[in-house]
């Protein structure tokens, strides 16, 4: 099994926003304060410091409970907001101290009250849902793929012994597991791997959604989206969303999009009477 190559356009791009944020804040903190200049920058880059330092375990929320996979993954994203928080808050105030008085021997506090927690945390409301808009918005970017229309539905195997009946998936830790595929919920784009959602745990292979759905069972299988296909035995509710599209109810409850440029292929496997 390959290992997961590592992709240096997120990081590069997460140094750039981040750069231009810090000295966008800066500048607003030497207009709005009159501080120094060299002073707003290392007030800000410790704060910055810390969102990157904590940008790994968004990702990781992200991918664990996609926002738009489940209602109730919206609530575990607000509840995250909490520790986010006073993470930063406490590592930035731990940077300041160690920068401005054992570094550079200057007078600085940053009292760690109920009323500056509280203040933080208001500003890191705003700032949670910023990155992880960006998150989204960054991984869509870099996977979309230039194709102005659905590609062919996959041409059938010559023998049923073509069909793979279970993968070979890399665990957390190094161990690999069998997954059954008649277990596979649904499966999800992820750049070059795809993830397989199997009840409430998810796996990661290396494969493109495309690769996958010409070598599962296409009367079990069917793509619902770009970035998506169910096992459609583990459909359990069909309704009618925004712009045409529909919103398909998982087993595992997970809900995806059915996009009307893929719903000629879901109704001939399960017709859609509205």
């Amino acid at each position: 099994m390959q290992e997961r190559s590592f992709d240096w356009r997120v990081p590069a791009i997460w140094a750039v926003l981040l750069t231009i944020s810090m000295f966008a804040h800066a500048y607003v903190e030497v207009a709005d304060h009159r501080v120094r200049l060299g002073h707003a920058v290392a007030l800000e880059t410790t704060s910055h410091i810390m969102v990157a330092a904590l940008l790994p375990a968004i990702y990781w929320l992200q991918r664990r409970w996609p926002i738009g996979a489940a209602p109730r993954n919206i609530l575990i994203h607000v509840l995250a907001v909490v520790p986010f928080s006073l993470t930063r808050t406490v590592g930035m105030a731990g940077l300041r101290l160690l920068w401005f008085v054992a570094i550079l021997g200057e007078r600085y506090s940053f009292p760690l009250t109920l009323d500056r927690l509280f203040y933080e945390f208001t500003k890191d409301i705003v700032t949670y849902a910023m990155l992880s808009a960006a998150v989204v918005a960054i991984r869509y970017l870099l996977e979309r793929q230039p194709s102005s229309a659905p590609a062919l539905p996959p041409t059938l195997p010559t023998t049923a012994a073509a069909l793979p009946e279970r993968f070979a998936v890399r665990k957390r830790g190094g161990s690999e597991v069998v997954v059954e595929v008649a277990d596979i919920d649904w499966i999800e784009a992820a750049g070059n791997y795809a993830v397989l959602h199997v009840g409430g745990d998810t796996f990661e292979i290396r494969s493109s959604l495309s690769k996958l759905e010409a070598e599962l069972d296409p009367k079990r299988f069917v793509r619902v989206h770009k970035s998506h296909m169910v096992n459609i035995a583990r459909v359990t509710e069909v309704t009618p969303w925004i712009s045409g599209d529909w919103r398909i109810r998982l087993q595992d409850g997970a809900e995806v999009n059915l996009s009307r440029r893929y719903r000629q292929r879901f109704e001939a496997l399960a017709p859609v009477r509205s």
